[in-house]
Parts: structure tokens; sequence; C-alpha cells
């Protein structure tokens, strides 16, 4: 009898603990949950972008739903946007891309291109840990859109992501071609 009850007292002893915890988490983080308005609240930045086709060969996504299937713009549209210190980056991906965000002071010719995650031969996912902040989802876990695979994420998708503190920070798109290709640009964070 007496086991069970120093059992019960550390449960209720280590529930308080861990509520006591939870607040002061909570205390502490409260700064990144206050609310923020106006234009520099978020910015939408456009991760990949499927082209327009034309009347003698147009896009047909019903028919090539995935890429590479489909031909896709490597870019991040804009390349540049300026958010309020807080605020979010609406990232919306259009095709088989890889946010990753590096902290301030970090420059695209100091992405080490030479440790890849495999995808397919020579291309590969770069996995470059130095300041990286943020990694978004892994596409290669990705799926085709539902019916195929219902209630799974698709290559198509929006990744929203807070920025807490100023500075410059690199985001790319970790595909190692499309990176080559200068899929990357910045994300000014101001107060």
């Amino acid at each position: 009898m007496k086991r069970r009850q120093f059992v019960e007292q550390l449960g209720i002893g280590s529930a308080v603990l861990a509520a006591a915890g939870v607040a002061q988490a909570a205390q502490n983080d409260h700064a990144a949950h206050r609310p923020l308005t106006g234009p520099l609240a978020s910015a939408t930045v456009s991760f990949g972008a499927w082209p327009v086709g034309s009347v003698e060969a147009p896009l047909d996504r019903m028919a090539t739903p995935l890429a590479p299937a489909a031909p896709n713009v490597h870019a991040l549209l804009p390349q540049e946007v300026t958010i309020k210190e807080g605020g979010a980056v609406n990232f919306i991906l259009a095709g088989f891309h890889q946010v990753v965000v590096y902290a301030p002071g970090k420059d695209p010719d100091e992405v080490d291109t030479s440790v890849l995650l495999p995808i397919n031969g020579p291309v590969g996912l770069i996995d470059d840990p130095a300041g990286r902040v943020f990694r978004g989802l892994d596409p290669r876990l990705l799926s085709p859109a539902p019916p195929a695979a219902p209630n799974v994420i698709s290559q198509d998708r929006v990744e929203v992501v807070g920025f807490g503190k100023r500075g410059t920070y690199l985001v790319i798109c970790s595909v190692n071609v499309h990176f080559a290709q200068g899929m990357y640009g910045w994300v000014k964070v101001i107060a």
C-alpha cells in the first residue's frame, strides 16, 4: 500500500512539474505568438511553378500530374521577400522541391553540395546542416495526388515558415540540380 501511495504521489508531482515547465515555455515563447498585422506580417513565395503550355502543346496536368514528367519552372518567385520579425512566409510548392532555410550570413556559394541524400543517379537532396535552421518535408516521401494515393501529402503543397529573429535568411531548393540552376532566394526579416 505504501508503494502505491508513493507512485501516485510521484505521478501527481511529475504532472505538476510538467505543467509548470509547459507554462514557462509558453510564457517564454509568447513573443512568437503575438498578433502581427500589416503588409509585412507575411509574404508568399512560389517555390517552383507549372508553366503554361501553348494551344499546340498545352500542359495537361491531368495526364502528367507529377514532376519531373511534367515541365516545371525551377525558381523562387519573387526571389527576395521582406517580412517583419515574427512574420511568416507561405512557400507554395509546385512539383518536386524541398524548402531549406539557412541562418543569416550564409551565401549560396557556401552551401556544401557534396553530401547528397539519393534520389536518382546524380540527382539528390543537398544535406548541408551547417547553419540550417529549417528543412521542409522530404519530397521523396510525397505521393501522387488522390485518388492514386489518398490522404497522403502530395508534391503540390504549402509550407508556412515563421521567422522570429531579424536577419537575411538564405532559402534554397535542396534538389541539387534545381539549386545549381539558381533556385534560391532570400527572406529579409526586419524590426
